[in-house]
């Protein structure tokens, strides 16, 4: 079993020293995920305020899952191939965070059958709640096992969005 990044610098891994640039890494991962919480708190209240899937309901449910996507994505590509190669000791890990994507790949995939081929709200609302359920254990796994390491990250050729999928 792989120790988590603060297992490790407990148990005298240390932690980095931050690089000297503007951009604390680990903060923009948290501020990404505070946003995408934020967007999915907002779909599951338009979810709690209609009796159908609207056309904004529907649209706004894409966006979301779009975002979500995006944001892992970037992950995949860049972020966790960045830090496995500074931080060889977490590719463990990442390796289950990219496990985590491709769970929640499944699920976007069945909310946009969903949404669409059907006008099944309570069948919407189940996959988004099971979304929401995966998003957050998973967003919380990441932010402690990975945010010292993204503050220590010295590679100068990386910016929010293609980390994180955002533009900062």
């Amino acid at each position: 079993m792989a120790l988590t990044w603060a297992a490790w610098t407990l148990l005298g891994g240390g932690v980095p020293a931050v690089p000297d640039r503007l951009a604390a890494w680990g903060q923009q991962l948290v501020e990404t995920h505070d946003r995408l919480r934020d967007e999915l708190d907002r779909l599951l209240d338009g979810l709690d305020e209609t009796s159908e899937l609207t056309p904004d309901l529907r649209t706004h449910c894409v966006a979301f899952c779009s975002a979500v996507g995006r944001h892992h994505t970037s992950e995949d590509r860049t972020a966790f191939p960045a830090l496995a190669a500074q931080y060889p000791e977490l590719r463990d890990t990442l390796d289950g965070l990219a496990r985590d994507h491709h769970v929640v790949a499944g699920i976007l995939r069945s909310i946009d059958a969903v949404l669409t081929d059907s006008d099944d709200l309570s069948r919407a609302r189940r996959e988004i709640d099971g979304l929401a359920a995966i998003l957050e254990s998973h967003f919380r796994w990441e932010e402690r096992a990975v945010v010292a390491a993204l503050d220590g990250m010295t590679d100068h050729g990386v910016d929010a969005e293609r980390l994180f999928g955002r533009d900062v």
